[in-house]
């Protein structure tokens, strides 16, 4: 997957060529003016990768097994009412989360970027360590899913400082003119995350009986938190922390109370990139995680199908997500904003009606094409937040938005799109959800500044 990282060659927007020599000797240079080596830029990347990759691997995989959870913590529960429940459990976990913006927002503007990061992996893989762990409701009753949920309400606090994190970190090392490209990095490990978990599901549905699952096996996933964890955590503290930041702290310019001058000074900025959000909030949850169940609850598609489908989605989703990256580069976010937020306007009711189709060939389409048009959004995101907010407050104003957001609306999504289901008999409920986030994103795009080469075009001024 490294292999598509973003090259550190510092290209204009102009395509004009980039006339700085090279050392002959071997040893790279910046040439953009940071002071950054292409060689620390690449650990950067790498770091970054694995740390989010982490992460959302474990905070996925209770997603991809949301059906057999539901018969582990909720046996005597009608099956729809089950995975309700279950899906319940994964909402409420988000609800923390703009709390745990909060915290490692303020964390990461007021001690450092690095710091936050290195935390909050290892608060991750502890508690999805610790998940695989619980005992079964049979076995204790309700204090199992009792048990769950906290667990569930510590990964939602860990994960609310990693992709704005994450994001701020590559954006603040990156070539002046290449954020774009960099932060897409950051979806691209959280889809790489997606597809571990997808494969490690579709690999456990086809080896192990429905009893087995339900015994033993859906907790293995789980168990592979606590090394990744650790590695990723060792090679964060490996890092210094971005020079913006270093900048800040060596003029003694790092706020004291970084929430606090967020919501004074840039609350209207904060609703604009909460808005903005919202279609990645909700298409991210419903085409890469609840797809799955949706397509075998709703549609009668066999698991195993519905994860390759969604596998391959995955797939091409990581491999659309850098093009994403650069396109905003080179044109602009708020274009490719737009762009994402009106293909799924026009396109998602069509798309979940051919879902419908008995062939598995048109399934797998539509699913690749509803994760290209989300990279769209996802790719370009990052570096839009991102550049949205000044340095000095920019952790905070990240996370704290799009916490929000997905607090309110992507941790709800897999809820909200099966009680629509329930509620209207129709399985094309959850597009017109979809439709309406990206309506909303639309309009806050609209309003927004552009972002891209901002920094750049306010020097030369």
């Amino acid at each position: 997957m490294m292999s598509t990282a973003p090259q550190d060659a510092d290209t204009p927007v102009d395509g004009s060529p980039d006339t700085e020599s090279r050392s002959l000797s071997g040893r790279s240079r910046a040439n953009d003016g940071t002071g950054v080596t292409p060689q620390t830029r690449r650990k950067v990347v790498v770091a970054s990768f694995i740390g989010n990759f982490v992460e959302w691997f474990d905070y996925a995989v209770y997603g991809y097994l949301a059906t057999t959870i539901a018969v582990v913590f909720f046996p005597e529960s009608d099956p729809r009412v089950a995975l309700l429940s279950t899906y319940a459990l994964f909402a409420i976990s988000f609800l923390i989360r703009p709390i745990g913006g909060f915290f490692w927002g303020s964390l990461g503007d007021r001690v450092g970027r690095r710091t936050a990061l290195a935390w909050s992996i290892l608060i991750m893989s502890g508690a999805t360590f610790l998940i695989a762990l619980l005992p079964s409701y049979q076995a204790v009753g309700f204090l199992a899913p009792l048990l769950l949920l906290v667990l569930r309400l510590v990964q939602g606090f860990s994960a609310a400082g990693e992709y704005a994190g994450s994001s701020a970190f590559l954006v603040e090392y990156a070539p002046p003119r290449r954020r774009g490209m960099y932060a897409a990095v950051v979806p691209a490990s959280t889809a790489t995350g997606l597809l571990l978990g997808s494969l490690i599901a579709s690999l456990l549905s086809v080896t192990l009986t429905d009893p087995q699952m339900e015994s033993w096996g859906w907790r293995l996933p789980f168990l592979l938190a606590a090394p990744m964890g650790l590695i990723g955590r060792y090679i964060r503290n490996k890092l210094e922390d971005t020079p913006e930041f270093q900048a800040l702290a060596k003029g003694d310019d790092v706020v004291k109370a970084p929430t606090k001058q967020l919501l004074v000074t840039y609350w209207r900025t904060g609703l604009l990139a909460s808005g903005a959000v919202l279609l990645n909030a909700v298409g991210f949850y419903m085409i890469l995680s609840y797809m799955p169940v949706y397509m075998s609850t709703e549609l009668g598609l066999s698991d195993t199908r519905a994860y390759i489908a969604t596998t391959v989605a995955l797939f091409t989703y990581i491999g659309f997500i850098f093009l994403t990256g650069l396109l905003s580069d080179r044109f602009g976010r708020r274009k490719v904003l737009i762009s994402a937020s009106v293909s799924f306007i026009v396109l998602t009711v069509p798309a979940f009606f051919l879902l419908e189709t008995d062939s598995f060939l048109v399934i797998l389409l539509v699913q690749v094409l509803l994760g290209a048009m989300l990279t769209l959004n996802d790719g370009t995101l990052p570096s839009f937040l991102a550049e949205l907010f000044p340095t000095e407050v920019r952790y905070s104003g990240f996370a704290i938005s799009f916490n929000l957001s997905n607090a309110i609306f992507g941790g709800t999504a897999p809820f909200v799109a099966t009680l629509l289901i329930g509620m209207t008999g129709s399985t094309i409920a959850p597009a017109w959800y979809l439709m309406a986030a990206a309506a909303v994103s639309l309009i806050a795009v609209l309003i927004a500044r552009e972002t891209a080469h901002h920094e750049l075009r306010r020097q030369a001024a």
